[in-house]
């Protein structure tokens, strides 16, 4: 007896080596990596996406396989998938031009789209009645009036970093330059064309980083109109509906709108793995179903340019909202790689509504030693215009920066006219010592009095605060009174670091319609993240 059981233990034995060789010998990395996995396919999906969650997961289910989806913003997914798709085996992407924009264009097989969904101006109904946009065929050009004359503004997310920023900028560029077969770069230098453009973004009040934080942005606000995808809007106009607010009205402008198809494409990490294409084909047959097509409609998704199934619940595309299922809608045109990448280059420099910023750096005694050179680090990162703009995220010629650095107090207060020209602030930056208290709501102030002073609708203002403690002085009360007294509509997003209190900065940005950045695990990212919200 003793003799079985210590060849039954040998056995347990070699069977664990020779697992464990298979995991970590390199020469059998598709087993290895089959182990890890396990049983679970891994899907890159955009925020647009995430209706249809549960829908996807419990169908895996009952096919045998577990599905894990990882939500990210379109433009973050190309370069997640840049760096390294090994972690998906799908990737679920609001528009095809994106899966074009990836360096490996052999990356993606097997795309198929989903369903439709354009990115359309919804306006509150009385303020689309009042400029005579209710009732008629409405051009791109006769939005681009209203707004021109000032009669008009509205909320939009960021060009740079987020999909219905850019092909909402790409459908108005597209369309004033009369639509053309081909977009070349010669077309998008017109000088007719670029005041054009810089007219429209003067319409823009507030942009937002990402489109989900885009509604709720909207909803906290004051705002008459925005541009997002008709789902979101639909959505939106039930919580407005629901808490007794006035719906927007939707427009599409029949000389084309931005019209994503939400491809569903397989990542061809490795071709020889079966297993996952065969999963891949089960999950994307699905999505084109009648089964999931319906779902998606009842969440505001389209299964084609024109509309929708006959048996679909017409409440949810609401025809009071200005949504006609009937009508075809005109697609835009997409230019190709070359041309996209230098019209968004061309918006930074000299299109983009200038922003001028006021940065509140926390100096306080916290902050010596790797705490400020870290600081120092991230903000060099930021204003350098070289660095910057290896991630799109330079400042232009346009724009105003200013620095306010505090302790238990106001320190000092300095600027750079024009946000390409920033040598002189980040040496000052660089000379910063720490010591002091923490005084979050003073400087603050002092950030808001700077803004007042601007313009509105020349420039955004955005204040962006940075601390690495609790405020042991200063007053919430004194930051509200100022705020409500003078009206302002002038976010103050913050960045926590070290040991920095949420729930103070939390307030700070309840009041100020803004949100909290964390910065604890590097103020490099944090600092690049709340850029794309100015």
């Amino acid at each position: 007896m003793e003799k079985k059981n210590k060849k039954w233990i040998f056995w347990v034995i070699v069977i664990f080596l020779v697992i464990c060789y298979m995991i970590f010998n390199d020469k059998d990395s598709e087993v290895s990596d089959r182990i890890f996995r396990g049983n679970t396919f891994r899907i890159l999906a955009s925020t647009s996406t995430k209706s249809m969650d549960n829908d996807i997961i419990s169908y895996a289910k009952k096919q045998g396989f577990n599905v894990s989806i990882d939500h990210y913003g379109d433009l973050e997914m190309v370069d997640i998938l840049n760096a390294d798709s090994s972690d998906y085996d799908a990737v679920w992407i609001s528009n095809s031009i994106w899966l074009y924009m990836l360096n490996n264009s052999y990356l993606t097989t097997d795309s198929k789209s989903i369903a439709i969904d354009p990115v359309v101006l919804g306006v509150s109904k009385s303020k689309a009645e009042e400029l005579g946009l209710v009732g008629k065929d409405v051009y791109n050009r006769d939005i681009l009036n209203v707004i021109s004359e000032g009669k008009l503004k509205y909320v939009m997310a960021s060009v740079t970093k987020t999909n219905t920023g850019a092909t909402t900028y790409l459908s108005f560029l597209n369309s004033l330059a009369g639509s053309p077969e081909v977009l070349t770069e010669d077309m998008i230098k017109d000088e007719k064309l670029g005041n054009d453009l810089k007219n429209f973004f003067k319409g823009v009040e507030r942009v937002s980083g990402d489109e989900e934080y885009l509604t709720d942005m909207f909803i906290n606000g004051d705002y008459n109109a925005i541009y997002s995808y008709e789902s979101s809007l639909i959505e939106l106009n039930k919580k407005l509906v629901k808490d007794k607010k006035e719906p927007l009205y939707l427009i599409y402008p029949v000389d084309g709108v931005a019209i994503n198809d939400m491809p569903f494409a397989y990542i061809n990490n490795d071709s020889l793995d079966e297993v996952t294409k065969k999963r891949f084909d089960i999950l994307q047959e699905y999505l084109r179903s009648d089964e999931a097509t319906l779902k998606m409609e009842s969440y505001g998704y389209r299964s084609w340019y024109g509309g929708i199934k006959e048996d679909t619940d017409k409440k949810v595309f609401n025809p009071e909202w200005g949504i006609d299922t009937s009508k075809y809608l005109k697609d835009m045109k997409y230019p190709s790689k070359s041309v996209i990448t230098s019209a968004i280059n061309l918006y930074i420099e000299k299109l983009r509504k200038p922003t001028h910023v006021v940065f509140c750096l926390d100096v306080s005694g916290s902050m010596f030693g790797e705490g400020l050179e870290e600081l120092q680090d991230a903000m060099s990162y930021i204003l350098d215009y070289d660095t910057a703009s290896k991630d799109q995220l330079q400042f232009s010629n346009n724009d105003k920066i200013s620095v306010i650095t505090f302790n238990n107090e106001v320190d000092d207060i300095f600027d750079a006219k024009y946000g390409n020209e920033t040598q002189d602030i980040i040496e000052r930056i660089n000379e910063l010592e720490a010591g002091g208290g923490t005084n979050i709501y003073d400087p603050s102030i002092e950030a808001l009095k700077i803004l007042e002073k601007e313009n509105s609708d020349e420039y955004t203002r955005t204040v962006i605060l940075m601390t690495d403690g609790q405020s042991n002085s200063g007053s919430l009360d004194d930051l509200k009174r100022y705020y409500k007294k003078n009206k302002l509509d002038i976010p103050i997003y913050s960045i926590t670091f070290g040991s920095s209190s949420e729930y103070e900065l939390g307030r700070i940005a309840d009041l100020t319609n803004a949100k909290v950045f964390d910065g604890k695990s590097g103020l490099r990212e944090a600092f690049a993240l709340v850029r794309s919200y100015n």
